[in-house]
Parts: structure tokens; sequence; C-alpha cells
């Protein structure tokens, strides 16, 4: 009998199917066993690709043929919470892509599922691998940055067209006014401010200025803008836009503490930057008191010496793969996590976490942009009804 981990990839045909340089990566460790996806056509093609065994149209049938110990979800995100729970209540780990939900309601039995289930459950946030944001998550580990108040993350990403190709996006993603895809922004964020969570956010919007292909004006609006309140009392900003005509950006992140601040590059000639206190010890206010002598580094003159052994050693294999490496990353995070090696970084209550916050600024946004709060997914039991 294979002591390997037998896996099953679901949404095969789809984002699925960009999990296949981490699978190889790992073949000693996991048997790529079975493939699922609805598109009946292109499925062979996809069970070739990935060298499964078995290939299902129907996924209750795959967890109910006892093919498979753990599942990666890469489904729209609307079929991420049952798909989920369907695995969990079958003993089956599971590691779904973002967002976790696309409610409060469905989140909370999320949270129930991972509880009474003896398997586990990792959300895939690959822009928490980014080198960048690994690099400054160590920094602030080391306490380089001293107490951490303010941050920004930023998703800007023009989208309409892929929207109007997949109905999902279309409905899920800019069909709803608000944060509703918020996790690659926030979710780095979130693992700076270490032990913290979001506790309330108010959201608004830029208006609508964007028509789809039915000449209707989309139920986003064009730039949603969440703040979110942290428990240490810190602020955090978030933007998210998928319809603005722009040059291609796609994310953006800065972090301010006591004793150190961050800007990602913004595009064209910009680059990372990164200012530390201890390694400019001469800067300072000049004599006019109105500028100063601070020196901006180069975060890459420096990142190396700040990446984690684990995170080197894979970086080759990583390039190979998507999101600039996280698709890699984080399922030799989940393998690890199932096989107890290490524990997981984004475990049931750091997914609720991370999306709450985006399902509370959809009624904010809706109410005037109304401070409200984030429920605590770790304060919920049967006797909860998960509301805000």
């Amino acid at each position: 009998m294979s002591s390997k981990l037998k896996l099953g990839i679901v949404g095969a045909c789809g984002r699925g199917s960009g999990f296949k340089v981490a699978c190889d990566a790992i073949a000693d460790r996991v048997s790529l066993t079975a493939v699922c996806d609805t598109n009946a056509a292109r499925l062979p093609e996809a069970a070739a690709r990935f060298g499964a065994e078995r290939q299902y149209t129907d996924y209750q049938a795959m967890l109910d043929d006892g093919c498979v110990d753990a599942v990666i979800i890469g489904t729209p995100m609307h079929f991420h919470v049952p798909q989920s729970i369907a695995a969990l209540d079958r003993g089956i780990s599971v590691l779904c892509e973002v967002p976790a939900g696309i409610s409060i309601a469905e989140c909370r039995e999320l949270v129930l599922a991972c509880e009474r289930s003896n398997a586990v459950y990792m959300m895939g946030e690959n822009f928490t691998y980014l080198r960048s944001n690994v690099a400054v998550r160590e920094m602030v580990r080391q306490g380089l940055f001293g107490d951490l108040y303010y941050a920004e993350g930023e998703y800007l990403h023009e989208l309409k067209k892929l929207n109007e190709r997949t109905i999902w996006r279309r409905k899920w993603q800019t069909g709803i006014n608000g944060i509703t895809y918020g996790t690659h922004s926030l979710g780095p964020v979130l693992q700076w401010f270490s032990g913290q969570r979001v506790t309330s956010v108010c959201c608004a919007g830029s208006g609508h200025h964007h028509r789809d292909a039915k000449g209707d004006l989309y139920e986003a609006e064009d730039t949603s803008v969440m703040l979110c309140r942290m428990s240490g009392g810190g602020l955090v900003k978030i933007r998210v836009d998928m319809l603005s005509v722009r040059p291609h950006n796609m994310s953006g992140y800065s972090l301010q503490g006591a004793t150190g601040c961050y800007e990602s590059s913004r595009g064209l000639t910009d680059q990372d930057k990164i200012w530390l206190q201890h390694r400019d010890p001469e800067g300072g206010p000049n004599a006019s008191g109105y500028d100063c002598t601070y020196k901006w580094e180069a975060l890459d003159e420096i990142v190396e010496q700040y990446l984690p052994d684990w995170y080197k050693s894979g970086s080759e294999i990583a390039k190979q793969a998507g999101h600039g490496g996280g698709d890699f990353f984080e399922v030799l995070d989940f393998i690890d996590f199932v096989e107890s090696r290490r524990p997981c970084p984004i475990g049931i209550h750091q997914a609720m976490d991370m999306t709450l916050p985006g399902l509370v600024s959809q009624q904010s946004i809706s109410s005037e942009g109304n401070w409200l709060p984030v429920p605590d997914s770790r304060t919920w039991t049967d006797d909860t009804d998960g509301r805000v």
C-alpha cells in the first residue's frame, strides 16, 4: 500500500490546472489520483496532463469513491464552501481557493464543519507568498519595523473582458458592490499584523463609469476603498478595482511602523523600496525641519538576507508556477500541514480574518459607508447565527 497522500484536483480544466508544477515537484509525497471538472469534453486532457488515474464530472462521486485523502479546490467562488464542507464531512482535507466564502452565514457553516471534522482546512491565498511580502513579513517578525500602525493593500486588475466570459465572475466579483475579492490585498497585510484581526470596517466607492457587454452599469462601483480598524488599534486601507481602464499593476502594498516603512513598486521604473531606522542611523530632519535626510533603499538589495530558508530552497521551482510562485508554496505548505510537518499558515480562522471584512464591507457601502463590526469566527458555535 502506498504511503503517499492521495490528492484530487477540483476544477482541473480551469484554475486547478495551475497546481501542476507544485504537484510534480512533490511527486515523491503525493499521488495525483483524481481530477474533477464539469467540462466533460476537456476532462480527459486534464487527466492526462496531471497523470491522474481517475476523472470525474461529479464531485460527490469522487469524494465517495474513497480515492482521495485531500482535495485542492480551484472552482468558482460560490462553490468554495459547499465543496469544502462536503470534503471535510468525509474526513478529506481541503486546500481551497480564495475567498473562503461569499456570505457570512455560509462562512459560519464552514467554521463549524472544520470544528467537527478530523480533516484539515487551508485557504490558498497565494499573494502572501510573493517574494517581497514574505521578506517584509520576516522583517516584521524580527522587530525591524517596530510597532505597526498603518498599512495599505491594493488589487488593481482590469477584468471586464474576463468577467463577460465567466458568468460567475460577473455575478460575484463585479455584480456586487463593495470589496468582493479582497483577500489578495488584505491577506499579506494581516500576516504582517500577526496576532491581530480586523474588528470593524467602513467602505465607500467612486461611482459607476463602466458598462458591461449588455450596456448595463456594473453593480460594483469602479473603485471601492475599505478602511479597517485593527484589534491592536492600527488602521489598514484596502482598495479593489476590477473595472477602471488603466495599465496593468495588479497589486500594491505599503506598511508603516514606528521604526520602518515599506512601499511596493507602482509600475514603470518604480521598484519596491524600504526604510529601516537601524540601517539609516544618520538620517533625520534637516536644519530647517521642513525636510529630512532619511533615505529609501531598494528592497532587492537586501531581500535575500531576510528570506527564510524554506523560501530560498523552493524558489527555482516556484518560478515555474503561477502567481509569483504562490501556487507552488501554498501547495507545499498544505501538504506539510496535512502531514503534521508544519503549522498551517492560513487555517480556518485566518481564512475568516481575510474573508469576513470584505463581506461586511458590502453591508457598509450599502449603508452610506457606516462603520460596522466584523465578527470573530473564533466565537462562533452552534448557538450563534454568524450575523454581524
